[in-house]
């Protein structure tokens, strides 16, 4: 028997992202830098579009290892403005990597970028009552928050819309509709 998940999951890929990952709650930095990265490089794209690059970005991005990013250098940049593997833009590669070194900075500030970041929703996951994909918002109060004290704090390509991307993808939000089999799982 086929299993009632949210629409916009139809791709195999996607799928396997959304009955997998997408709004479990994440408290590992490393996985968090995997999805900031990721949600940076989405930006005006799809997500199919990124979920079909993921593993070359893995490797292209050093396994999303925040530590290495955070000192990449101008040969670097051209060596991955050469990968056709990857979303091509040095505005993005520049993100990424001026991100990596602001991750590092709260890390030290905070003890950890996960107590950081979930600190937006007060430690626990919002959970959400959706009915329709057409209901879920693309930003919120808590998004708006986050994206402004993210931009003051150095962080590029992080507007309130790639915000509420990855609060969804990082369990800060439960968006999956409430007939999703997945509704009752996340979030916990």
């Amino acid at each position: 028997m086929e299993k009632n998940r949210c629409s916009w999951a139809k791709h195999p890929l996607e799928i396997q992202y959304h009955d997998e990952e997408w709004g479990v709650p994440v408290h590992d930095d490393p996985k968090h830098f995997e999805f900031l990265l990721l949600d940076t490089f989405q930006a005006g794209l799809s997500w199919l579009t990124i979920l079909k690059k993921r593993e070359n970005f893995r490797k292209a991005f050093d396994n999303f290892d925040f530590n290495l990013i955070s000192g990449y250098d101008e040969s670097k940049v051209q060596e991955l403005l050469q990968d056709i593997g990857i979303v091509r833009n040095k505005l993005k590669i520049s993100a990424a990597i001026n991100n990596a070194q602001v991750f590092l900075d709260l890390r030290t500030e905070y003890g950890s970028f996960d107590k950081y970041i979930w600190s937006f929703v007060n430690g626990k996951t919002i959970q959400n009552r959706w009915e329709s994909i057409e209901n879920v918002p693309v930003t919120t109060a808590e998004s708006d928050a986050m994206s402004k004290d993210m931009k003051e704090k150095g962080f590029r390509f992080v507007g309130s819309t790639t915000c509420y991307a990855y609060m969804q993808a990082a369990g800060l939000v439960n968006d999956h509709l409430v007939e999703c089999f997945r509704y009752n799982t996340s979030g916990k």
